[in-house]
């Protein structure tokens, strides 16, 4: 299910959105018991379909389809993907680099870190670092390469701090019962 799939088009009347414009999202309303079962289902199968959701949640497929579709017009639901075994994939290495960067650099440094090979997440964080990610790599000398050449050459970055990854755990395993 793509948003795409999900979502009907403009209400009569509205005028189209400007190309690479994005609409405001409504504010946040409480979700029910329903939606939370809805939500912990998608997680683990972003490709079910709205017919098994809905025999799942004991709700009408209608119901589902329109709870499925407010969940994703107000933002709840951000988007659908496949969870990827990096080693299968031929990135062998993970790793979270913490970083310490110049205060106020956020923005600048947030999109030279997207930029990154391998990059997977990133967050802003308080504490005595500034910023995590998390970033997949086909080795150790990539993973070197990127910290060393590439992240250290950036001179909003203090200062970096590689903890490599041994082992993962999903704790949303699609093989989990709903």
């Amino acid at each position: 299910m793509r948003p795409e799939q999900m979502a009907d088009g403009p209400e009569e009347g509205d005028a189209p959105a400007p190309v690479g414009t994005v609409r405001p999202l409504p504010p946040p309303r409480a979700l029910d018991a329903i939606d939370q079962d809805i939500l912990r289902m998608l997680q683990k199968d972003g490709r079910a379909s709205v017919r098994s959701v809905a025999e799942r949640v004991h709700v009408s497929r209608a119901n589902a389809y329109a709870r499925i579709n407010r969940l994703i017009e107000d933002g709840v639901i951000r988007g659908f993907g496949a969870r990827i075994d990096q080693e299968r994939a031929g990135q062998g290495t993970s790793a979270y680099i913490t970083l310490k960067i110049v205060q106020n650099s956020w923005r600048t440094v947030r999109e030279r870190l997207r930029a990154l090979p391998g990059a997977s997440h990133l967050a802003l964080v308080g504490g005595d670092f500034d910023v995590l990610m998390l970033v997949h790599a086909p080795d150790n000398r990539a993973l070197r390469e990127l910290v060393l050449t590439r992240l250290h050459s950036m001179p909003e970055v203090l200062s970096t701090r590689t903890l490599l990854v041994f082992e993962v755990e999903d704790i949303d395993s699609p093989n989990s019962p709903v």
